[in-house]
């Protein structure tokens, strides 16, 4: 009872989770489409499971129609496929792949003929269930010692092509779970003549445990990936080159930074402080509040001065703390984004976080501290 419990939940979030990659604005791609057709076909062995497990196959014979589609032999290939999109891989062709669902399609007809045929047919002869039980044997032999390491070691060095490092890790993470899955399943047919009795328990405690891994492994993956493409567009949308007139007045800002022997005490503390104006030009210019490990100390080593005297600077004339003035800058600038439609499909922890903000918490809680409300909420009420 409790076995069938964790199937049915495994189910339910499998399902659940691969209608949100295909169906939510902020994870619909070409890539995540396959990725949900991999968790369909996981949850849709692990109902085959659950039905054997509850005997609705024997109660209800129209039922088995469905275990006779074989979906284990589709999961390397949507995990393939999901692959080859996330790394925007181009060599794929499109007559190469169809091949690929050659061997769910051949066991599927066998296992129907096997289930439909063979039954019905009336003149079947005593050893006709030797050859077709031979038949059968011989395609999953086929499938499990040819096309799973095929497969495995195609998607593994599709894997190489990435770009990114966090997205290599995780997609190889990924393959790993894919390895553990089919290994153990190759294992387990190998081992069925001596562990008959017991073959039932252990395909349904490795589905269970392994559909479980791998929804963890999508749910929290999607996710990361999802901010790194993200972040990587936003990048590029936000790097557009400034006026040449800004830029030269920049550089010669940074190259030539105010004498450090100057009386600070003898300069005027108030908007039209020569320091305080290199560092507005900075952030309003060259932006470097959008990096994350900007502070004090390396704010004042580009002015010249020391670390005391930059919040020195910003606390007489804005009233604020160092770390208010640089996150007043972000926030600024997330509000620019979340108001250009350019950036409305865009996750905004991927907009909070090119903008320099170093985590989900920091963003949320500066952008509610200096706007009163949270990004969400100002983003549904600028729609």
């Amino acid at each position: 009872m409790f076995k069938l419990i964790l199937l049915s939940i495994s189910i339910f979030q499998g399902t659940l989770i691969s209608l949100v990659l295909l169906f939510s604005p902020f994870f619909k791609n070409k890539a995540n489409k396959f990725l949900a057709f991999a968790l369909f076909s996981i949850s849709f062995s692990l109902l085959k499971v659950a039905l054997d497990i509850t005997q609705l196959f024997e109660a209800y014979h129209f039922l088995r129609i469905l275990e006779v589609i074989d979906s284990e032999a589709l999961l390397p290939v949507f995990i393939f496929l999901f692959i080859a999109n996330q790394i925007n891989y181009s060599k794929l062709e499109r007559r190469k792949v169809l091949w690929l669902f050659i061997p769910s399609l051949i066991s599927t007809l066998v296992f129907a003929y096997l289930e439909f045929g063979l039954n019905n047919n009336i003149s079947e002869e005593v050893n006709l269930h030797s050859i077709i039980s031979t038949i059968v044997i011989v395609v999953v032999l086929v499938v499990l010692i040819f096309f799973y390491p095929f497969i495995l070691l195609k998607t593994y060095k599709l894997i190489q092509f990435s770009k990114h490092k966090q997205e290599k890790s995780w997609l190889t993470c990924l393959w790993s779970f894919e390895v553990f899955i089919l290994g153990s399943l190759m294992l387990l047919v190998i081992l069925a003549p001596f562990i008959a009795s017991e073959i039932l328990n252990a395909l349904q405690i490795l589905a269970l445990f392994s559909t479980l891994l791998i929804y963890w492994v999508a749910y929290t993956g999607v996710y990361k990936l999802k901010l790194i493409n993200d972040r990587s567009k936003i990048r590029k949308l936000i790097s557009k080159p400034k006026s040449k007139i800004q830029s030269k007045h920049t550089v010669e800002s940074l190259e030539k930074p105010l004498k450090t022997n100057v009386i600070k005490e003898q300069i005027s503390i108030s908007k039209d402080n020569s320091y305080y104006q290199t560092l507005e030009n900075l952030c309003s210019v060259q932006k470097i509040y959008r990096d994350s490990n900007l502070d004090r100390n390396s704010v004042a080593e580009i002015l010249g001065i020391s670390p005391s005297y930059v919040s020195q600077l910003v606390n007489s004339i804005t009233g604020e703390n160092f770390s208010t003035y640089i996150n007043r800058y972000r926030v600024e600038e997330i509000k620019r984004l979340i108001l250009d439609k350019e950036f409305e499909n865009y996750s905004l922890v991927a907009i909070g976080l090119e903008c320099g903000f170093s985590s989900k918490t920091t963003f949320h809680n500066s952008f509610k501290k200096i706007t009163g409300m949270t990004p969400n909420a100002y983003r549904k009420k600028h729609q």
